[in-house]
């Protein structure tokens, strides 16, 4: 499937250029069912890139292209489509950049730059909002309907997944009323409906929205609840205010509306995307297995938990207990994933190796155990002449990998095994773990399985790891020869 995919995107490609594809490599996998690819292509002395979207749902992407067109006029940052196949399964556009908003977050933290991203985006929200109006008939309303839907999600997706003990006739119909209240509020014009850091992609220091396909006609303070009150965030209520401030003077210039009255609707708006968000967690986590969203949970419950706080939802009483047992110590404790401090003595090692040149690595740690994969049942690279100079760490080698092999569900099937040892060995303080790759040579897939080991166990469990290539110059602190 990937690989027909592959060639499918170049010959799309090849229709609107005549500049050379250099590589297709597969982006990792996002929240929604749509397939990434980026497009590597020579432009006379440069090496230039564009993004490739692959997904099934024919009237989605119509409304994606169609969305982006219309924007494009009217000079909100959004990807520039390039080419489109004949049955809308596949488009091709603008790559905005490599980075997402909170990719930028993460990394430099709430920086005065990082404050001027925040507030670009939010001033292009308000011209995407308003010039938006425009395609009132054109967009589903966010009406009551839609918005029961919605909080109908964290019902059966996450407080039912969890267990937890209410009335369901009172609670059901408490969600009708609160999403009547909301549909009732105004002004509606365009709503992002999924405004979030990760859907916002920063190249240099302009940013870009991607994503906005789930579009509707509803009230704008919903998309600033989105963004501000993104879990993993994690902004602060400081923060939250400056940049909510910076959001009602771009709207009000465009819009004039009273102050009070807009920051009541955008609390009512906060309330219930927490709601929903919870729901949406609860799907693609507790039910579709998948880990991004399940690490997403226990920092939705505590800005939940925070926000409560402050905010009266004690005209929906079975909701409000309800709620109430959802942020408590216990159901948080559920979702607290084991992670890596800083007195944490774990290290893991992991090396690639060849089991032609070398043989088993011997373990030196004097614990013995460890893990060993072998990388020998994904098709081989260095088999082609044009990569037998190359590694696993090249971007050539590293496309073949991901769209031309079973290197991803390999990967997937290690990383759930790793993870039970990883968990166990942090919980009981143990010092060390070896995991080690090997292929043929020690230079294609042993050496992109280590280097994926490494970034995902540090990424999910910030646990120190120190990478050794035994067969090529390159590692990471390598502790023996």
């Amino acid at each position: 499937m990937t690989q027909s995919l592959t060639d499918a995107i170049k010959i799309l490609f090849q229709s609107v250029s005549i500049n050379p594809v250099n590589a297709v490599e597969l982006l990792p996998e996002s929240g929604g069912d749509r397939t990434y690819f980026r497009i590597f292509f020579q432009n006379e002395n440069q090496e230039k890139t564009c993004i490739a979207t692959y997904g099934e749902n024919v009237e989605e992407n119509k409304k994606f292209i169609q969305l982006s067109k219309f924007f494009t006029s009217h000079d909100v940052p959004v990807p520039k489509i390039l080419a489109v196949n004949d049955d809308y399964t596949l488009y091709i556009q603008e790559d905005g950049g490599n980075d997402s908003l909170l990719d930028v977050l993460k990394r430099k933290g709430f920086t005065d730059e990082v404050y001027a991203l925040y507030k670009s985006a939010l001033k292009h929200l308000v011209t995407m909002q308003t010039k938006g109006a425009e395609l009132r008939l054109e967009l589903p309303a966010f009406n009551s309907e839609a918005i029961l839907h919605d909080l109908l999600y964290f019902k059966f997706y996450f407080a039912d997944a969890i267990h937890l003990k209410y009335s369901k006739t009172t609670l059901l119909q408490e969600l009708d009323q609160l999403a009547k209240d909301n549909a009732a509020l105004q002004p509606c014009m365009f709503m992002f409906r999924d405004f979030q850091a990760r859907n916002i992609v920063v190249k240099v220091d302009k940013v870009c929205f991607i994503d906005f396909q789930g579009g509707m006609f509803g009230h704008p303070a919903y998309d600033v609840a989105s963004l501000l009150y993104q879990a993993k965030a994690t902004l602060t209520d400081e923060v939250k205010e400056k940049l909510f401030e910076d959001y009602y003077i771009f709207f009000n210039a465009e819009f004039p509306i009273d102050k009070q009255v807009f920051k009541d609707a955008y609390k009512r708006m906060v309330f219930i995307r927490s709601i929903q968000t919870l729901g949406a967690y609860g799907f693609r986590g507790l039910y579709e297995k998948k880990t991004h969203f399940i690490s997403s949970i226990k920092p939705a419950l505590l800005q939940l938990k925070t926000f409560l706080t402050d905010y009266d939802c004690s005209e929906f009483p079975e909701l409000q207990d309800l709620l109430f047992q959802v942020t408590s110590e216990s159901t948080i404790q559920k979702f607290s994933s084991i992670e890596a401090s800083e007195e944490s003595k774990l290290v893991v090692q992991i090396n690639s190796f060849s089991f032609i040149k070398r043989g088993y690595p011997e373990e030196r740690s004097g614990n013995g155990g460890g893990f060993v994969f072998d990388c020998r049942g994904i098709l081989n690279p260095g088999r082609l002449e044009e990569f037998k100079t190359q590694t696993g760490r090249d971007k050539d080698v590293k496309s073949f990998l991901e769209t031309k092999t079973q290197m991803g569900s390999f990967l997937k099937s290690i990383f759930n095994v790793v993870d039970v040892t990883i968990e166990n060995y942090l919980e009981r303080d143990f010092d060390h773990l070896t995991v080690s790759f090997g292929c043929t040579g020690g230079q294609h897939r042993s050496v992109y399985a280590a280097d994926a080991l490494d970034k995902h166990l540090r990424e999910k469990y910030n646990v120190k790891t120190i990478v050794h290539h035994m067969e090529q110059p390159f590692s990471t602190n390598p502790t023996y020869d």
